[in-house]
């Protein structure tokens, strides 16, 4: 009976025991609450809401170029044009403030994965001072279920042992749990400053492309309108040839109506000299000299 009721004893201490540990394990995910982490994601907000705001404003200045550009192809004025090119530059602003924005966001990144790293490395470190110290009360409570079951006479020396042993166990423990911080504040400070360096970089190279191109769409949309210039200017010297061309056949038909008119008035007179003609044997008869007369 008295073995039986051991056994149904020593699963409720087992079952006791693993609550301490997870409360130790939960501690170090408590990093939100730290000040600085706080502090970083409050300045990423702001960064993402200006990055946001930026965005919006490069999106109005395309639309406003866009607007422009309809116009200036409708009126082809020397305003309109010039409006095109305000809109261009107030584009290119918007871009530059929104490239500003997005390398703000990319540090503010850095500086809450920096935060978060720290924070975690702290949160370490307070795991690690706990743990020890529920080394030491396990210790401490197995020393005392041992003493209760050592002789009276190995009393003073099984304690002066026993503390000695758990001295040195805890100092192991702690010079291990230190160790082990060190290396996770070391580990995480050299991801912080890769996370950095790639950020920097990135920005950089982004920096770059969004100038490239902005560059590259100048050319194109300049290229674009001296094409279409050059391509009105073509249409309007073809409708003048084609217009002048069509007034040639004009000017040909008229001198045409005008040969015709000229060439029949003579044709009228023509009955006349046939009768003088006529008349020229009559005289001929009756004289019989002078000169012969004309050929009709």
């Amino acid at each position: 009976m008295a073995k039986v009721a051991k056994k149904s004893g020593r699963p409720a201490t087992k079952r006791g025991r693993p609550a301490a540990k997870t409360a130790a394990k939960a501690a170090p995910k408590t990093t939100a609450a730290d000040p600085a982490v706080t502090k970083a994601q409050t300045a990423l907000d702001k960064a993402a809401a200006k990055q946001a705001a930026a965005a919006k404003k490069v999106s109005e200045a395309r639309a406003k170029v866009v607007a422009a550009r309809a116009k200036a192809a409708k009126t082809k004025t020397a305003a309109s044009k010039k409006a095109v090119e305000t809109a261009r530059g107030a584009l290119a602003k918007a871009s530059e403030a929104a490239a500003e924005t997005k390398a703000a966001v990319a540090s503010a990144k850095v500086a809450l994965a920096s935060a978060k790293s720290a924070a975690a490395a702290n949160a370490a470190v307070a795991s690690a001072a706990a743990k020890v110290d529920e080394m030491k009360a396990k210790l401490a409570a197995t020393a005392e279920a041992d003493l209760a079951k050592a002789t009276k006479a190995f009393a003073a020396k099984w304690t002066k042992a026993r503390a000695a042993a758990d001295a040195k166990k805890v100092k192991a423990a702690a010079k291990k749990a230190a160790a082990k911080a060190a290396a996770a504040a070391k580990k995480a400070k050299a991801k912080a400053a890769a996370a950095a360096k790639k950020a920097k970089i990135k920005a950089a190279a982004a920096a770059k492309a969004e100038k490239a191109k902005a560059a590259t769409a100048a050319r194109k949309a300049k290229a674009k309108e001296a094409a279409a210039a050059k391509k009105a200017k073509a249409k309007a010297a073809a409708a003048a040839k084609k217009a002048k061309a069509k007034a040639k056949p004009a000017k040909k038909a008229v001198a045409k109506k005008a040969a015709p008119a000229a060439a029949a008035k003579p044709a009228k007179k023509a009955p006349a000299k046939k009768a003088v003609a006529k008349k020229a044997p009559a005289k001929k008869a009756g004289k019989g000299r002078g000169r012969p007369p004309k050929k009709a």
